[in-house]
């Protein structure tokens, strides 16, 4: 029997803004995968342990503060000195186009930007994403 979908979608850094993300979160929820938010400013290291703990099988980041390039390069550090290699990485929030390739090399499976429906997160998802067992 196939388990849900694990999702830890998270807000590193310093941006104090989230509806966004909890919007996010409650569509992927609605949608049947169970979602651990972490909340307001969190480390890279902070979130790669929920994920470990919360066996997730992806991590989201909605990064809004600029730091994008910065924030998803030290959780990538994380994952790899955690031997966490296999999550799934996804983020969304204002990235500018010309660094999504770049992110895309790190390891960023997908970036949504402004404009991006729920609908459309979640078909991703649930496309990209394993089911936890």
């Amino acid at each position: 029997m196939a388990g849900r979908i694990r999702v830890v979608v998270a807000k590193p850094g310093l941006d104090g803004h989230d509806r966004g993300v909890k919007v996010v979160a409650r569509a992927l929820r609605d949608a049947g995968m169970e979602v651990i938010y972490t909340g307001l400013h969190q480390t890279p290291e902070q979130i790669v342990r929920t994920a470990i703990q919360e066996d997730a099988a992806a991590i989201g980041l909605s990064i809004l503060s600029g730091a994008h390039m910065t924030l998803f390069a030290r959780l990538f550090e994380v994952l790899r000195e955690e031997g966490a290699e296999d999550i799934v990485v996804f983020g969304g929030g204002i990235i500018p186009e010309a660094d999504i390739p770049e992110l895309a090399k790190m390891g960023v499976a997908r970036i949504f930007t402004p404009g991006s429906t729920t609908q459309e997160i979640v078909e991703w998802v649930r496309s990209a994403v394993p089911a936890t067992v």
